[in-house]
C-alpha cells in the first residue's frame, strides 16, 4: 500500500506532526512518495531520506488500487493535492494543520488513528461532486479545467463586472456587481458561503449560482440541479475580470463565454469515523454556542 503525502511549503509544519506521519507509514509497512515543494522540508523536520523516486511534481501519476493520498494543511492544501491527483480514483485524507478546514476533517492529534484505518481496510470515503469548466480562458482555451469547490468570476480593479448567466440555455440574470460563483455542494461551506449562499449538505445533487456583492440588492442566490449546463458570459470589458477555480487563479479571454457542467470525474474524500457533516458544521461554526453576555 502506499501513501501519497501532499502539503505546501507556506503550511505552519509542527515538526511532531510530519515525523509522526513518517514513523506511522513506516509502522505499518507503507511506501510513500512526497510532493517536491514538501520533500526538503519533511526531510529537516522528520530527519528523513527522500529520494528522488519518491518524490512527485505537478502531476501524481497512475497508482495501485490501494494508494491514498494525505493532505497536511488546510482546505486549500486538499484542493491543490486534489488537483494533482488528475481524476485518478484515489481516497484524499485532509489532516487539518489550521483553523476551520471543513475538508481537512482529520485534527492533527489523530494522525496514527487515521495509519490505522488505511492499514486495517475501514477508511471511510465520500464520493464527492466535481465542476467542469470549459471555455473562457486565455491559456489553453480548449483544456477543461476542475473544480471541487467552485468557479467564480471576479472583478479584477475598481470596475463593475456584468455577466449573464444561462441555465440549459434559459436565461436566468445579468449579475452587475463584484462577480458570480458557480458551487458544488461541498463548496458551498467555502467562497459561495462568504458570497451569502446557502449551505448544502454534500450529498445533494445540485449547484448554486451566488452573486458576488451584487448592484441589485434583490439579487440571491440560486440553486439548481445538477445535470444543468451552466453558461457564463462577460458582457463588461473581459480585462478588468479574471476566474479562479477552487485555489487557482486564471486570465478571462476577451468577450469571455465559458460553460460548466458536473464532472464525471469526482474526488473520494475521506471521513473520520464518527463526524458527520452536521458535526462538522456544528462544531466550525459555533452553532448553538451561547454568545449572550
Amino acid at each position: 500500500m502506499k501513501i501519497i503525502l501532499f502539503s505546501r511549503s507556506r503550511v505552519r509544519h509542527v515538526a511532531e506532526h510530519v515525523s509522526q506521519i513518517f514513523s506511522s507509514a513506516e509502522r505499518y509497512g507503507f511506501d510513500i512518495a512526497v510532493n517536491e515543494e514538501f520533500a526538503p522540508i519533511a526531510e529537516r523536520l522528520a530527519g528523513v531520506s527522500i529520494s528522488e523516486a519518491m518524490r512527485y511534481g505537478e502531476r501524481v501519476g497512475e497508482q495501485s488500487g490501494d494508494a491514498v493520498m494525505i493532505c497536511y494543511g488546510g482546505d486549500g492544501t486538499l484542493l491543490e493535492g486534489a488537483s494533482r491527483l488528475d481524476g485518478e480514483p484515489i481516497p484524499v485524507v485532509g489532516v487539518n494543520s489550521g483553523r476551520m478546514g471543513f475538508l481537512t476533517g482529520a485534527p492533527k492529534e489523530g494522525i496514527e488513528a487515521i495509519f490505522e484505518q488505511i492499514a486495517r481496510g475501514e477508511l471511510k470515503v465520500e464520493p464527492r461532486t466535481m465542476v467542469a469548466v470549459e471555455g473562457g480562458l486565455c491559456d489553453e482555451p480548449e483544456r477543461v479545467r476542475y473544480a471541487l469547490n467552485e468557479i467564480a468570476l471576479q472583478r479584477q480593479g475598481a470596475q463593475m463586472l456584468s455577466v449573464e448567466a444561462y441555465v440549459d440555455e434559459q436565461m436566468v440574470a445579468t449579475y452587475h456587481g463584484d462577480g458570480v460563483i458557480i458551487s458544488t455542494p461541498t463548496g458551498s461551506t467555502a467562497y459561495s458561503l462568504s458570497a451569502g449562499g446557502p449551505v448544502v449538505a454534500p450529498q445533494c445533487r445540485c449547484l448554486v449560482i451566488s452573486p458576488i456583492a451584487p448592484h441589485n440588492l434583490t439579487m440571491r442566490p440560486v440553486v439548481v440541479p445538477d445535470t444543468s449546463r451552466i453558461r457564463l458570459r462577460v458582457v463588461s470589458a473581459s480585462d478588468c475580470a479574471f476566474c479562479s477555480i477552487d485555489n487557482r487563479t486564471e486570465q478571462l479571454s476577451e468577450q469571455a463565454e465559458m460553460v460548466i457542467s458536473c464532472a464525471l470525474r469526482q474526488v473520494f474524500l475521506a471521513v473520520p469515523h464518527n463526524i458527520s457533516f452536521y458535526d462538522t458544521l456544528r462544531n466550525k461554526m459555533m452553532w448553538g454556542v451561547d454568545v449572550r453576555g
